[in-house]
């Protein structure tokens, strides 16, 4: 009795062991920098469903948002990871700018609220991270005190980081810039929005998630 009682114990830790943790892919950046439209675009090729709503207003995530399970499969390889679209980070989130685009002020200091927290929490997950997308709108400034907050917090945690331009569509997407400003990271330009560079995007992801 006390042999299979042995054997059982046995076989359940095995099991518990064997288990790895899933691992834990991020998407960071700025408002509006695309985050949601790539986690879409993923979550479309792989799962063929959307992740989140995407709106042309500021902190339309003000939640995170996880989808579990997902298995890449690309040239012979495979990578099998949460996804996890966080709220766009900002230093200052002010009422007043919801306000422009039309919302009533109700409306708007509970967008703010609640995008402040969305912030918060997006900090408090960058502990849980294995590996972070960082989405930068390629046609503006990428020099800005929100940018290299997010990446710096990253390069204190040594988590592997992969930097995307996204919006290479647009007349004013400049690429180089962003690559000059991190020069310490791969930078993979896309357009989330029209699939573009898709292909060079997964073979970053593979090289950076190891």
């Amino acid at each position: 009795m006390v042999g299979i009682f042995k054997k059982i114990l046995s076989k359940l830790f095995k099991n518990i062991f064997k288990k790895k943790k899933q691992l834990k892919l991020g998407i960071y950046g700025p408002p509006n920098g695309g985050k949601t439209t790539l986690a879409n675009k993923i979550c479309e090729d792989w799962l063929g469903e959307e992740m989140g709503t995407v709106s042309n207003i500021a902190h339309e995530t003000r939640e995170i948002q996880i989808k579990e399970e997902i298995s890449i499969k690309h040239k012979g390889k495979e990578l099998k990871f949460n996804l996890v679209d966080t709220p766009g980070i900002a230093t200052k989130i002010d009422y007043e700018e919801f306000l422009k685009s039309g919302m009533k002020e109700n409306e708007a200091k509970t967008r703010a609220k609640e995008a402040t927290k969305g912030v918060i929490d997006s900090i408090k997950w960058l502990d849980e991270m294995d590996a972070v997308i960082v989405v930068l709108d390629s046609s503006k400034d990428p020099y800005t005190q929100v940018n290299i907050t997010i990446l710096g917090n990253l390069e204190a945690r040594s988590i592997p980081v992969l930097v995307v331009a996204n919006k290479i569509d647009l007349k004013k997407a400049d690429i180089k810039k962003i690559q000059s400003a991190f020069p310490q990271y791969e930078v993979i330009g896309i357009s989330a929005k029209f699939g573009n560079n898709l292909e060079d995007f997964y073979d970053a992801l593979f090289k950076v998630v190891k």
